[in-house]
């Protein structure tokens, strides 16, 4: 008679663990979703809005540190005026940041 409630008590035991296993692994994918995909997914959309909003005569910081002032824009690229007789041709997506007005000094 021991025997039979022994292995009864072993088969509810293992379904328990499997059900505080589910639950676990859960609770770890949703920790993973709002600690580490969803603050990627915001930024990722941040940037996609400030690349599609680049307009002519924004001053802009490039991801490789370069100043300047855009020229002009087309589809993927923007131009991007770094001193008097300088342009250079930029990757929309390479622009990190539009800095404030003034930032970028001609002189």
């Amino acid at each position: 008679m021991d025997f039979f409630i022994q292995n009864a008590y072993a088969q509810g035991a293992q379904q328990g663990d499997s059900t505080s296993f589910i639950i676990m692994m859960v609770l770890m994918f949703a920790a993973f979703y709002f600690l580490l995909i969803r603050p990627q997914q915001k930024k990722q959309k941040a940037h996609t809005e400030l690349v599609s909003g680049l307009q002519v005569g924004d001053e802009v910081l490039t991801a490789g540190g370069i100043l300047g002032k855009i020229t002009g824009v087309s589809e993927h690229y923007a131009v991007v005026k770094i001193s008097d007789n300088t342009e250079i041709k930029v990757q929309k997506a390479s622009v990190s940041m539009v800095v404030p007005k003034g930032t970028y000094d001609e002189a």
